[in-house]
């Protein structure tokens, strides 16, 4: 007699996880480091095929990272395609037991795919490109309040914006120094920033926040930063394409780059064009653009070679 596979559904809080498995058991743990190896011990025994934790804004990092390293298949998704499945399936009550009981369940019928967490040096150099661009936000927000400042408040704001412009130069060379330690991010950070339009700021972005770049097909990672187009057709109606989710940051980044490179990157300017030429609206033309420009950067990690617009095309 085969047994079924176990699935395990687990809700994560700031304090405590919520663990439901597909046969019913359920239990609490405290969401600290010192019961983290318990928590794994039990799993362990359960051989569970895969387990199922929501991206809950850090706080199931500590847990994912620690089943990761026992073993254990992990699965971190997103909270909103979960919320959709519940209350597709009439699951609309919701407490922590029960979401832990709903991503079990979502665990055995959608089966989300498995992929590896990002290390420790990842996540470290993540955060500080996340810092600076806080930083750069907040220079922005302070330097348009001195427009209506009195004089003592203008004051005030200059020197915190003084202040900040020398944290981001300090991230500036942490994010620098954190690159150029490690063998495989400096080549890959090499390769990237010889495409015309890629600078620094993207490259890093791509390297900390899109790690799966030159290991999935073109398809994969164009759905997985948000820059594929969606059908929209319903009978005879044939809406518009458009893009939805996606890496927000990564998206922002290869924006920035893809701005520079239809002026000054021969592939992507003659793409741009022809686009443009055909009729497609300029933000139509530009998402095409974005993709195409990842999609061959993709391909350059994938291949391990630099920018050739001759081979550019091709990839």
């Amino acid at each position: 007699m085969t047994t079924a596979p176990v699935y395990v559904g687990m809700d994560v809080s700031k304090a405590r996880l919520d663990t439901c498995t597909s046969d019913g058991e359920t239990w609490e743990t405290p969401n600290n480091d010192a019961s983290m190896q318990a928590l794994a011990r039990r799993l362990t025994k359960l051989t569970p095929a895969l387990i199922v934790l929501e991206a809950t804004g850090g706080y199931e990092l500590r847990a994912a990272a620690a089943l990761s390293a026992a073993g254990l298949a992990v699965a971190v998704v997103n909270a909103r395609q979960v919320r959709h499945y519940a209350r597709a399936v009439g699951r609309l009550a919701k407490t922590d037991r029960l979401d832990a009981a709903v991503l079990a369940r979502f665990a055995a019928d959608v089966r989300p795919e498995v992929r590896p967490l990002p290390d420790a040096d990842t996540r470290a150099l993540e955060a500080v490109i996340t810092r600076r661009k806080q930083l750069v936000q907040m220079i922005t927000t302070e330097k348009a309040r001195l427009e209506h400042a009195p004089k003592p408040v203008a004051q005030e704001i200059r020197a915190h914006v003084t202040w900040m412009e020398r944290q981001v130069k300090k991230a500036d060379g942490d994010i620098d120094g954190m690159v150029r330690r490690s063998p495989i991010w400096r080549v890959k950070d090499d390769l990237l920033q010889s495409v015309p339009g890629v600078g620094g700021t993207t490259a890093r972005t791509l390297l900390a926040q899109l790690p799966e770049l030159g290991t999935l097909d073109r398809k994969r990672i164009a759905a997985l930063v948000g820059v594929a187009p969606l059908n929209c057709d319903s009978g005879t109606k044939r809406g518009r394409r458009h893009t939805w989710g996606g890496r927000a940051p990564v998206r922002t980044a290869l924006y920035m780059a893809t701005l520079v490179g239809v002026r000054h990157n021969p592939v992507l300017r003659v793409y741009y064009e022809r686009l443009r030429a055909a009729g497609k609206l300029p933000k139509v033309a530009l998402v095409a653009a974005m993709r195409k420009l990842l999609i061959i950067l993709n391909a350059m990690l994938r291949d391990g070679c630099a920018w050739n617009a001759y081979r550019a095309p091709a990839a």
